[in-house]
């Protein structure tokens, strides 16, 4: 997979989560651990940036609140 796949399924993650919670600011740490999650995933991964943002969203999801 390169970089720009992995970049673009991080962008629509960071987007689509943003989108649903506004809360979050731009820069708020999660948005690393995004990153972080997304570049040990995308070996595992199909090289589709919609496969990944999927997988992307739903690790943030889960994340606990308290936790960034």
């Amino acid at each position: 997979m390169d970089d720009a796949v992995l970049k673009i399924a991080t962008e629509t993650a960071w987007a689509v989560y943003r989108a649903r919670h506004t809360d979050v600011d731009a820069f708020d740490s999660r948005r690393c651990l995004l990153e972080r999650h997304l570049l040990r995933r995308k070996e595992e991964c199909a090289s589709e940036a919609q496969e990944l943002a999927s997988f992307g969203i739903a690790y943030l999801c889960r994340l606990p609140g308290d936790e960034c």
